[in-house]
This record gives C-alpha cells, sequence and structure tokens, in this order.
C-alpha cells in the first residue's frame, strides 16, 4: 500500500468515526480526559490532514467540503437523541478541517513522495 492510499484510507476511517461519534448517544460515547474543543480539534485536524494527503491538489475543495461537513454534522445532532448542536463546534471543526487540508498541501508540495501512487 502507498502512502496516498494509507492517507485515504486514513481519513475515511476518521469521517467514519466523526460521524459516529456525533450521532451516537452520549452515554454510548467514549470519554477522554481532553477538554470538548481539543478532542472536536484533534479529530478534524487529523481527518483534513488525511484527506489533504490522500487527495492533493483538490485544496480548495476539500476546504469547502470539510466545512459542509462540520456543518452537516451539527444539524444532523437536532434529529439524534440526546446531542445538541453548539454553533463554537462548528465553528472549530471547521477550522480545524482546513488548517489540517492546508498543512497537508504544504507538506505535499515540499515531500511530494507522500502523494505520489
Amino acid at each position: 500500500m502507498t502512502w496516498h492510499r494509507a492517507f485515504q484510507v486514513t481519513a475515511w476511517i476518521c469521517v467514519a468515526a466523526i460521524v459516529a461519534l456525533s450521532l451516537v448517544s452520549p452515554a454510548l460515547r467514549p470519554v477522554t480526559m481532553l477538554p470538548h474543543n481539543v478532542e472536536h480539534l484533534a479529530i478534524f485536524v487529523i481527518t483534513g490532514f488525511a484527506l489533504g494527503l490522500g487527495y492533493p491538489g483538490y485544496l480548495v475543495r476539500l476546504l469547502a467540503l470539510l466545512v459542509v461537513f462540520a456543518g452537516a454534522i451539527e444539524v444532523a445532532q437536532f434529529f439524534a437523541p440526546g446531542r445538541h448542536p453548539r454553533l463554537v463546534d462548528f465553528a472549530v471543526d471547521a477550522a480545524a478541517g482546513c488548517a489540517g487540508a492546508a498543512l497537508a498541501a504544504l507538506i505535499a508540495r515540499t515531500r511530494p513522495s507522500l502523494v505520489r501512487d
């Protein structure tokens, strides 16, 4: 498996984890010692980074899709029992995802071997 493919797989695992953890009952959600906003920041930075290295050359599209994804997750929480959407979560998620993708784009320019098949 190439690095390129590994980042794609990682990205989609992260997307699935975000969806699952954002919509399950709070009682089923794992609890970490990290503050709530740090948890959001971390998973979205990792997701944006993996998407950026998994799909190089699509930075603008990825940025737009990450913002839409962050918004969709928050809107979906209106329909998930026990979950509560928050504007601050949307802001942190969107900004962190975009930061991860932008960092990946910078790395892809300096280390193209990471994104070549």
